[in-house]
């Protein structure tokens, strides 16, 4: 029994924030950060738009891609930071704004590589026998935890969702999965504050140290990705394309040099909506299926790394 993604969708706000319409409210310029991040626009979501909603749009779309209506999905969950609400889950949100009760639906919480961690837990209960049709979505709403006088983040994050919807099949679906995390590196990139008694207790905003970033993924991503091409059995040279993360070029083009895979294979839209976190390889996804680039029984390789950090590879046939 393999997981097969059926459909693919996705989903950005309306808003878009153009690096020249950002630098007349910080310090930069669209030179500076096309030139270090690749990133051109970001979308931001409207003051009465929640993640859940983000996520339901994504989700409605993989439904119609996939041939599937709403009342086959037995299992949702939902990859995100910036949830809803402290509890319940934005998975039980979508839920009940498809119209469906009753089966499991649940948050995963690894940030930037928290779709391919939803993936993988919803990878195994398909082949356990737990679920047969899940949908799986990465969906974030980043522009809440953005200090807009803080160039060294505002420019980097955007707001938007991703869905896929995963069946059942006799047919070869995911093939392979790597899951890491090393919590000794939490301070590196982290959005700290919390709640206590009713008021929120330290930092409310995004915090990164780029550089220690940049130097820990690189190395990150591609020996998880080299990981799970083993566990598959398939040779770097038999993938048809790479989905990563979207949340850099440099570290995208780092990556693909060190799988030795040429950019013509990377699904690249960064440039479109800067890094949204769990929601950026399932954007990437979709923009490359709907595009056409990726077909039916290609090789696919996701892999995206997060605050913990967390990071983590899947590797399918579409």
């Amino acid at each position: 029994m393999y997981a097969r993604i059926a459909g693919t969708g996705s989903y950005l706000p309306e808003h878009i924030l153009t690096n020249a319409a950002l630098a007349e409210r910080v310090d930069t310029s669209d030179e500076w950060i096309a030139s270090r991040t690749g990133i051109r626009q970001r979308h931001l979501a409207a003051d009465n738009e929640a993640t859940s909603d983000m996520a339901l749009k994504a989700a409605e779309r993989a439904l119609v891609a996939a041939e599937t209506t709403a009342d086959e999905v037995d299992l949702i969950i939902v990859a995100t930071t910036t949830p809803d609400q402290s509890f319940p889950s934005t998975a039980c949100t979508v839920q009940d704004k498809l119209g469906l009760h009753g089966f499991p639906a649940f948050d995963v919480q690894a940030v930037c590589a928290g779709f391919v961690y939803a993936l993988s837990v919803a990878d195994a209960m398909i082949k356990s026998g737990a679920a047969r049709c899940a949908v799986v979505i990465g969906a974030e709403r980043l522009s809440n935890l953005l200090n807009w006088e803080d160039r060294t983040t505002c420019v980097l994050f955007g707001d938007g969702a991703g869905a896929v919807v995963l069946k059942a099949s006799s047919e070869p679906g995911i093939l392979a999965s790597k899951l890491r995390a090393d919590g000794r590196y939490r301070d590196i990139l982290k959005a700290p504050g919390h709640l206590k008694q009713g008021q929120i207790e330290g930092s409310p905003w995004i915090y990164m140290d780029g550089g220690a970033v940049f130097k820990f993924a690189v190395r990150a991503l591609a020996d998880v990705a080299k990981e799970t091409l083993e566990a598959a059995g398939i040779d770097q040279a038999d993938v048809d394309w790479l989905v990563p993360h979207q949340a850099n070029l440099r570290i995208i083009e780092s990556t693909a040099k060190h799988l030795h895979l040429s950019m013509d294979k990377v699904i690249v839209t960064v440039d479109k909506h800067g890094n949204t976190s769990a929601a950026s390889i399932p954007l990437a996804l979709d923009e490359g299926v709907r595009s056409g680039r990726i077909k039916r029984g290609q090789t696919v390789l996701l892999e995206g790394i997060g605050g913990g950090f967390a990071w983590g590879s899947v590797l399918f046939k579409y």
